[in-house]
């Protein structure tokens, strides 16, 4: 596929973009910004979900990590399954019986404002990594296909990347996104299907070859019980699904700000539900992908795409897709889902990060009304100068799949949190609130040092994604040390 293909049809789907924030912005205030006026329908807020969740790095970088894990993530869906019934039967009728506009605001009420901009910020560097994670591999494959012919450089990619979300989102935030993400969801999934019927097509499958195909059997094994000390073992990657899930949708004010946009309780918890058991079996449509991808490229001679001196797995799905050997459709519909899967992630980030500087440490709710929507709007810039300036960085830092390194990260991140908000709700003890940043920080040491032990110094047991408990755990053990007499 031609890179000025590639750039209209890219033009296309912003084009359509732009025009529902044209809609939603009319009469947009910051109540429509941060709240869209308490008025979205659940079963929109639960579709467009799905392709939150799952953004750029579950669309092309799934599939490209089952030749080395096979369908072990699995045992990590199934746990944000689990994770999923937490946030919708405790922490959304606390959120909802408070009326937060930021999720954070529980701790302040909880234990004081040391608390407060702690959780904020531990929030606020957990997103900008995140989305930072997710449209640095966009970045990256828009990169590798397209600007590289015309010698573009990669911090222009990522700055007009950044602008183009910039755009459809500075007049009505969360509003507009409700929307937008509702029709990049569908994009997102409809490219999957389609890419699954393709390259099924080229290899001579009927549907019951998903099932009884040798050719699958060496990517499709799904659960380890061999031993604890693997780290693919089921029970560890399962309770770390589950603690991310709660850290990283339930403490997480980009995932809770769509919710909260519900009319009530009753329907943000349907919207949780409803959207966490569908997650389950589209994460299975992406394994089933990644093994037809890999199955087709061993037939075919395709290599691993290489970039920057080392294989990059994340870029075989682009490389088969973009070639053209399906036909012009597959490339024009992978586009549109990488694009989609990519944006409907990082815009409700740029706006929750807007959201949270803005009410957590700016306080702008006890600002006079005329300087509320220009502070806001000055923060929802430097806020992306911000991103553009973490994805560059991470082109020169990252050397693994992007999926496994942001679930890593979010051990460390997202661990205080956890610990902050499990204190808060199932204790009734007060804390020394001018010390709990102290305790958060050595949580987070600690459970790095932990983490990055060798193995044979613990007796061979690898550390995966339960590392997020012991963090949490760690916080949770210093709020007890830290409780007033």
């Amino acid at each position: 596929m031609e890179p000025i293909t590639i750039l209209l049809v890219i033009a296309a789907y912003f084009g359509v973009l732009l025009l529902i924030s044209y809609f939603t912005g009319k009469n947009a205030t910051n109540e429509t910004f941060f709240k869209a006026n308490k008025e979205s329908p659940w079963y929109i807020v639960a579709f467009g979900m799905v392709g939150a969740s799952l953004s750029g790095v579950t669309f092309i970088s799934v599939p490209g990590w089952v030749r080395d894990s096979q369908f072990s993530y699995m045992q990590v869906v199934l746990g944000y399954l689990a994770g999923y019934l937490v946030i919708t039967f405790i922490l959304l009728p606390i959120y909802y019986r408070l009326n937060v506009t930021s999720i954070y605001q529980y701790l302040q009420q909880r234990f004081g404002n040391v608390s407060y901009r702690t959780g904020a910020f531990f929030f606020f560097i957990s997103r900008v990594l995140g989305a930072s994670f997710r449209l640095f591999l966009v970045a990256t494959v828009l990169q590798y296909f397209v600007f590289d012919a015309w010698d573009v450089p990669f911090f222009v990619t990522v700055t007009l990347s950044i602008l183009l979300i910039w755009l459809y989102t500075a007049r009505a935030g969360i509003k507009t996104i409700v929307w937008t993400d509702t029709l990049q969801t569908f994009f997102m999934l409809g490219s999957v299907a389609v890419a699954i019927y393709f390259v099924s097509e080229e290899l001579n499958w009927q549907f019951a070859d998903f099932f009884t195909a040798p050719r699958l059997e060496p990517y499709t094994k799904t659960f380890f019980f061999e031993s604890i000390l693997d780290r693919n073992y089921f029970w560890k990657a399962f309770f770390g699904g589950m603690f991310i899930t709660i850290c990283m949708t339930g403490l997480d004010q980009d995932m809770m700000q769509k919710n909260l946009t519900c009319r009530n309780l009753r329907d943000a918890q349907k919207n949780m539900l409803s959207y966490s058991f569908v997650f389950v079996p589209v994460n299975l449509l992406f394994l089933f992908l990644g093994a037809l991808l890999f199955i087709y490229a061993g037939e075919n001679n395709i290599a691993v795409p290489v970039m920057d001196g080392s294989a990059k797995t994340d870029l075989l799905f682009p490389e088969i897709a973009l070639s053209g050997s399906m036909g012009m459709a597959l490339p024009v519909i992978f586009i549109l889902g990488l694009i989609a899967a990519a944006y409907s992630s990082a815009d409700s980030a740029l706006t929750s990060l807007t959201t949270s500087f803005c009410v957590d440490f700016l306080d702008i709710e006890k600002k006079e009304l005329s300087k509320q929507k220009g502070l806001r709007q000055w923060v929802h810039v430097g806020i992306s100068a911000l991103m553009i300036a973490v994805i560059i960085a991470f082109k020169y830092l990252l050397d693994s799949n992007v999926i496994d390194l942001l679930l890593t990260a979010a051990t460390y991140t997202y661990g205080p949190l956890l610990g902050l908000f499990t204190f808060g709700i199932f204790t009734k003890m007060q804390v020394k609130d001018q010390w709990v940043w102290l305790v958060s920080i050595l949580s987070v040491v600690i459970t790095f040092i932990i983490g990055n032990l060798p193995s044979e110094y613990l007796g061979g047991y690898v550390f995966n994604y339960e590392l997020l408990i012991v963090n949490g755990a760690f916080t949770f053990l210093g709020l007890v040390l830290l409780r007033r007499k």
